[in-house]
């Protein structure tokens, strides 16, 4: 239709009736999207490690873990739409300040920002999680499956009886908000060598993985949540405080505070961006301790 003489050709141009596009059948666009997704279901129903949430903080870790093509990453998020609260700044504006040394993930993520001084600004949050989440999903050991609500955790004794985190219930996420008006709709089941909850503070799906460990009495102390805000405090406590909660499990970004009750941080993304690099590198850290011990789990 248009020639490689003439790229611009003006589309109002164009006759009412003229074919533009090649043909296609209705059953050919459901098979490539069904397909596809069930292979990559089938995929992630054993994974090395599940992320649960793909906020900030869980971009920075599936970013981070993408470094390790070996490694098998299922990324969760319950909303349609991956980036959490990063689309914006503090209080829907566009701007977007990370204190350093945040800048240096910028950097390697390749994202441009205005060098404050102690600071750096993005000039719209949207530039941030569209960069890195379009990274993420080019890696190929990544996938996503948004509009998916992890329910519940997989827990499970290994050959010396100690309990372990062994990976994901999951429902999606339409479903999981009728179960109170439709009959009962079981979910489905992923397992995982590790897991990363990166679900956030308190709120709908917030703090989702420790509020259970906390419930089932794993945590030794019942959930805090999180301090009053702080910027210079918060920031450093997330990301000193990021690490393998339980067995099999990693906590990274503001879910930490619910645990340790750090204070909040409001409108600056520094922390996440490091906290979730650090929870990539612990959760590949604990993969490498696993193949070395040979870690069995009982199915």
């Amino acid at each position: 239709f248009f020639s490689h003489h003439q790229p611009q050709v003006i589309m109002a141009s164009v006759a009412a009736d003229q074919k533009i596009f090649r043909p296609i059948t209705e059953a050919q666009v459901c098979r490539e999207m069904a397909r596809r997704y069930f292979d990559d279901l089938d995929k992630a129903a054993e994974s090395d490690v599940i992320i649960v949430g793909a906020g900030s903080a869980g971009l920075a870790c599936a970013y981070e873990l993408s470094k390790h093509p070996e490694v098998s990453v299922t990324l969760i998020e319950q909303s349609v739409s991956p980036g959490g609260g990063a689309w914006l700044g503090g209080q829907l504006f566009s701007a977007m300040v990370c204190r350093k040394p945040a800048d240096k993930f910028l950097d390697e993520v390749e994202i441009p920002y205005e060098d404050r001084g102690d600071y750096v600004v993005i000039k719209h949050a949207a530039l941030f999680t569209s960069k890195v989440l379009a990274k993420v999903l080019e890696a190929p050991n990544v996938k996503l499956f948004n509009a998916t609500a992890v329910e519940d955790l997989i827990i499970k004794p290994t050959e010396n009886g100690s309990m372990r985190v062994g990976g994901a219930v999951t429902n999606w996420s339409l479903v999981s908000q009728h179960h109170n008006d439709q009959s009962c709709m079981d979910p489905n089941v992923l397992e995982s060598k590790i897991l990363v909850s990166a679900c956030g503070h308190d709120g709908p799906f917030g703090a989702s993985g420790v509020k259970r460990l906390a419930k089932l009495g794993f945590l030794k102390n019942d959930l805090p949540g999180m301090g009053a805000l702080d910027m210079n405090s918060a920031e450093d406590q997330i990301v000193n405080h990021t690490r393998e909660i339980f067995p099999g499990m990693v906590v990274c970004g503001m879910e930490v505070a619910e645990v340790d009750q750090c204070p909040r941080m409001g409108p600056t993304f520094g922390a996440m961006f490091l906290s979730g690099q650090k929870a990539g590198q612990v959760a590949y850290e604990a993969l490498q301790q696993q193949k070395a011990k040979g870690t069995p789990v009982r199915k």
